[in-house]
């Protein structure tokens, strides 16, 4: 589907005024060429008087012909067309500009909201700022051309109709000499177009890749401080940059011969006009008037054609900026929002896995098999190496993917038939990777709860974050920055886990909620756990075996399955996998390397 199709039928709400703003750009093109046309009539007037074409067709049944009265009445006429058109040039900005604002608004909201919809899977295989470079870049490119390009392509198309209208009118034969070139042009403006056309789409494709580069460089820049490695991105940088470059030096040099071939051919045109219009006059086949009439037109006609390469140059960059933020708008959103709604008061927090089968890549399942029931109310917990899959447990349960095989239910009933929202809406999770706003403390801890101030401080204080908040300069008011870069690791992790907490859930996850923090205090979180956790479903996924020996049940994951389960003093009389971890972990037996 072209773009411009698929861009129509987003912008249904909005044909309206696609409609009205057409209208007003072909009426400010007719009254735009009536000035030459009334130029003629001038001449016409002034040279033949009282015999004048306005005199005897038009103004004689009202009894005016002398010059002088048929010159007022040309200068009347002349002031209501250039108000027309000083109108409806007003209008059309008026009504193309706040289409662009509106349209542009409307999009990156809804381009956005549909980014945060689709599954993690989808990001895995794409750049963040590439997809930037859509949200920001294109759709920039989408109001630009809708401010100014749709416009100029109606007026170029109007007014090379109402010219030739007039053309044939005065002299057909001229018509004729004076449309010739213009198949040539437009032929040459779409080949050209269709020359332009992949070209700007690996210009797109480019800039998404500098944005992309500079996006994650400006995210690791304490990794690159820390190795030195300033010129080493810095040419990266370059080389992307180069690219982006090379890919525009490509589209400019197709782009910039469009013009010199289009005036070539609108001197042929108006040349022939010009000696084949005189030739008439000078034997009385064609009057003066309607001479200047044509002199005038076939400039009119062919001399905004010169507008046809900047058209096409902003018409081909829009296409593919439109084509890339229409396709990002239709990608399909695998897990689906819809399912039975509920509250979170109404769940228990049973959870059952079900012969459960996952992998990134199904061909690799990091879960194979996975039958598990968690009652409610218990604390569980998750041990074993790094690439076991406990932290892939987590995200099958907050559907961030979908498993290939098997069923995960919650209080009895498959969660993907359940709707998504209310589904996280009833889970309070902490991740190894705290993500944090540029706002403050309280409201980093009231992330997307509507949460008293009072409710904010006893969530930070049972996440053990009331004393290091307390030290800040504006205590729960102190602005944190971007990422809460201001704080240190276990500050941030206290602060997501506190966010968790404020929520109440039915269901605590934890995945590493404790890694980034001394031992002092994970000990005061431990205790702090140990009174939230009463009551409601915990599933505690660590490295750290002190994290997780209170849980009521420990279960060893290994290569996705579950080699162990018990309660820390059970899976130690086991002598097993658990056993093993925790000698290693307190020291128990020595680490010697061969």
């Amino acid at each position: 589907m072209h773009p411009l199709r698929k861009l129509y039928d987003y912008a249904s709400q909005y044909r309206r005024d696609f409609v009205m703003g057409s209208i007003y750009s072909v009426l400010n093109k007719f009254f735009d060429i009536m000035p030459e046309v009334l130029i003629g009539v001038a001449v016409d007037i002034v040279v033949n008087q009282e015999k004048s074409f306005l005199a005897r067709e038009i103004l004689s049944d009202y009894g005016i012909t002398s010059t002088w009265h048929q010159l007022l009445f040309l200068a009347a006429l002349n002031v209501l067309i250039w108000g027309g058109e000083s109108l409806t040039e007003y209008l059309h900005h008026l009504r193309w500009r706040n289409l662009a604002q509106r349209l542009q608004h409307d999009m990156r909201l809804d381009a956005y909201d549909h980014v945060q919809r689709l599954t993690l899977s989808y990001f895995e295989n794409r750049k963040t700022g590439n997809l930037m470079s859509i949200l920001n870049d294109d759709i920039n490119q989408m109001e630009r051309f809708l401010n100014t390009g749709a416009n100029e392509i109606i007026q170029v198309f109007c007014s090379s109709i109402m010219v030739s209208a007039v053309f044939f009118v005065l002299q057909p034969t001229i018509a004729l000499v004076a449309l010739l070139p213009i198949p040539l042009i437009l032929f040459g403006a779409f080949w050209f177009q269709k020359k332009l056309a992949p070209r700007y789409a690996a210009v797109r494709e480019a800039a998404g890749n500098v944005n992309a580069k500079l996006n994650n460089n400006l995210l690791g820049l304490a990794t690159i401080k820390s190795f030195a490695a300033e010129k080493f991105e810095l040419e990266r940088v370059r080389e992307a940059s180069e690219h982006y470059r090379a890919t525009n030096a490509e589209a400019i040099k197709v782009n910039s011969a469009i013009t010199p071939v289009i005036r070539m051919a609108i001197l042929a045109g108006f040349t022939a006009t010009l000696v084949y219009g005189g030739y008439l006059t000078i034997h009385g086949e064609l009057a003066i008037g309607a001479f200047s009439v044509l002199v005038y037109l076939t400039q009119r006609l062919l001399w905004p054609l010169t507008r046809l390469a900047d058209v096409a140059d902003m018409y081909q960059r829009s296409m593919a900026s439109i084509d890339r933020a229409m396709n990002l708008l239709r990608t399909p959103i695998s897990i689906p929002y819809e399912g039975r709604h509920f509250s979170p008061d109404s769940v228990k927090g049973d959870i059952e896995f079900s012969d459960v089968r996952f992998g990134y890549d199904p061909e690799l399942p990091i879960i194979d098999k996975l039958n598990l029931s968690i009652p409610a109310g218990q604390t569980v917990g998750f041990v074993g190496a790094t690439g076991a899959g406990k932290s892939s447990v987590v995200k099958l349960l907050l559907r961030f993917y979908q498993p290939q095989q098997g069923e995960l239910k919650l209080d009895g009933e498959n969660i993907q038939n359940l709707n998504l929202q209310d589904l996280r809406r009833c889970i309070g999770y902490v991740s190894q990777d705290t993500f944090l706003t540029d706002g403050t403390v309280a409201e980093n801890i009231a992330y997307g709860i509507n949460a008293e101030r009072k409710a904010i401080e006893l969530a930070a204080e049972l996440a053990n974050a009331t004393d290091f908040i307390r030290e800040l300069p504006q205590g729960f008011d102190t602005r944190i920055g971007e990422r809460g870069q201001k704080l240190s690791g276990g500050q941030r992790q206290r602060l997501a886990l506190a966010r968790a907490l404020l929520k109440q859930p039915p269901i605590l996850l934890l995945d590493e909620a404790t890694s980034a923090v001394d031992n002092e205090t994970e000990a005061a979180i431990q205790k702090s756990l140990a009174i939230v956790a009463k009551g409601r479903t915990t599933i505690v996924i660590a490295h750290r075996l002190s994290t997780v020996r209170h849980a009521d049940c420990i279960h060893v994951l290994e290569k996705g399955r579950i080699v162990e389960s018990g309660s820390h003093d059970e899976l130690l009389a086991k002598d097993g996998s658990y056993a093993a971890l925790w000698r290693l972990q307190t020291g128990e037996v020595a680490i010697t390397e061969e």
